[in-house]
């Protein structure tokens, strides 16, 4: 399995979480609109579904024509888009919760998961086992982090090597995350 391909038929998306593809292309409205489109995803709103794999063709379609930089800024844009659980009260929930919302956000069947292991007391790693574009697991990562970082703290956020990530054609790709 790699990035791109749903993990099953029929499993859904929410409107919230489609319009972050819109939000992440910033001045590129009409192009995040038409890439949607093109895919099947006609005029998304938030409190519909969508079929995931129609998504995930989109953002194949942005990763090879707009480019991976604007792939992590939808990344950067999900926390304010999609549903995330409101009792988040310190950067290790925050990272916790990102596996949350991926299932308050996703319906339908088999859609992975971001498994989170604290590693040490500043450090942390989350297995994201799921179908979506390495650049976008470490934009989501990268905004959740920072949001909720400690007065001070630098997060840093690396995608560990593995012998196969998702680009590799891999299940889960693993992030390391140090504050």
């Amino acid at each position: 399995m790699s990035q791109f391909e749903a993990f099953a038929p029929g499993v859904e998306v929410n409107g919230e979480t489609v319009l972050a593809v819109v939000d992440g292309m910033g001045a590129y409205t009409k192009t995040a609109y038409r890439i949607l489109h093109d895919n099947g995803i006609i005029d998304p709103k938030p409190g519909r579904w969508y079929p995931q794999q129609s998504w995930l063709d989109a953002f194949r379609e942005i990763a090879e024509k707009v480019g991976p930089n604007t792939v992590h800024r939808i990344g950067v844009k999900i926390p304010n888009n999609a549903i995330f659980p409101r009792s988040i009260d310190s950067l290790v929930r925050a990272l916790e919760s990102i596996d949350i919302a991926y299932h308050l956000n996703h319906r339908g069947g088999e859609i992975g998961r971001y498994g989170f292991r604290l590693e040490a007391r500043r450090m942390a790693t989350l297995h994201c086992e799921n179908p979506y574009p390495c650049e976008f697991d470490r934009g989501i990562i990268e905004a959740v982090a920072s949001k909720f970082r400690p007065p001070g703290a630098i997060v840093t956020t690396e995608h560990e090597p593995t012998p196969r990530c998702r680009k590799e054609g891999g299940r889960t790709c693993v992030y390391r995350v140090r504050w």
